[in-house]
């Protein structure tokens, strides 16, 4: 006996029956595909970023005094910036929405004025994490690096954190940068920071207002330990180098293990982003030339739709863990 097996109904290419898994398309099915394995990727480094949170508890860099600058406003504006990224974000994939219902009804004039405005969205979430990650690796204040990796850092009387160029000597020092033209043609060094350990003690000495907190956090208040002016005095006999900004091997700002989970794990999603954005300029141009109009049908833009709203609900986790956590 022969077996029959039908066409699908909508003309797609499964032959396993008379209806698409899900009623979708071989497109917009491989598309989920994607967004399945990359979730589970996604996954894999926020749990692993969450283990070694809980590990370090009681000294994990505090968030909103990590990331509390605003371009060209100075002050101390804890997450406003952080939150003004995430709006941006999250109102992209508002624009994409009205893009995908507007090609669901052959509307090629909203097609291009949604995801002409969801590209511009991208862009400035993009600029803006680009800055942040500027910041973050020039720093905010200075550190000083005690012989076990620890970091202390030195606050005014009312307990906010001050500048080490506030308060450090203006000793002369002979310390230079060691480049190309006054060394080894081979050998070069990163910029070294802009006071000396030694200005550093030195200024600490003269100022007894000035106190010095640890890396250990008080779980109750949330906030750093301060101690003692003779405890103090005790660390810096410890301390080994001064530290400014951040990098894969050293945090101005406490753990360097937070420093590299932020760029690995927010920079992957950055490139997310920005694959996004390449993908939205395409099918947008594709848009004003009538590719789609021509084809009967404005899948495209409802494919790329979900990638972009896939990226923007994993910036929500990735601002939850690193950010309100």
């Amino acid at each position: 006996m022969e077996a029959i097996v039908a066409d699908s109904p909508k003309g797609g290419a499964w032959s396993g029956g008379n209806n698409r898994p899900f009623d979708s398309s071989y497109g917009k099915m491989m598309m989920w595909f994607f967004i399945m394995s990359d979730a589970l990727t996604f996954s894999g480094f926020l749990g692993a970023y969450g283990f070694i949170r809980f590990k370090y508890l009681d000294s994990w860099p505090i968030a909103d005094e990590v990331f509390t600058h605003i371009p060209f406003i100075h002050g101390d504006f804890p997450m406003y910036y952080v939150a003004f990224m995430t709006f941006v974000l999250i109102f992209s994939s508002v624009t994409m929405v009205l893009a995908v219902d507007a090609g669901k009804h052959m509307q090629k004039g909203k097609v291009i004025v949604y995801m002409g405005l969801t590209i511009i969205g991208g862009l400035i979430f993009l600029g803006s994490q680009a800055w942040e990650w500027k910041t973050f690796i020039k720093g905010s204040y200075g550190a000083v690096q005690l012989q076990d990796g620890k970091i202390v850092q030195f606050v005014d009387g009312s307990g906010h954190q001050i500048s080490l160029g506030s308060f450090a000597s203006h000793t002369a020092t002979e310390r230079v940068q060691h480049k190309k033209e006054n060394g080894l043609w081979f050998v070069s060094e990163a910029s070294i920071p802009s006071v000396t350990l030694q200005q550093v003690k030195e200024g600490f000495a003269a100022n007894p207002d000035i106190r010095m907190r640890t890396e250990l956090i008080n779980l109750e208040t949330k906030e750093k330990t301060i101690v003692s002016r003779e405890e103090a005095n005790k660390f810096l006999e410890k301390a080994t180098m001064v530290v400014e900004g951040a990098n894969l091997t050293e945090n101005e700002y406490g753990k360097t293990l937070f420093a590299d989970f932020f760029f690995f794990i927010t920079g992957f999603h950055g490139f997310h982003v920005f694959s996004g954005i390449l993908i939205n300029i395409i099918i947008f141009f594709n848009v004003i030339v009538g590719t789609y109009e021509r084809r009967g049908h404005y899948e495209m833009v409802e494919k790329v739709g979900l990638y972009w709203h896939f990226v923007d609900l994993v910036w929500v986790f990735v601002f939850t863990f690193f950010y309100l956590i």
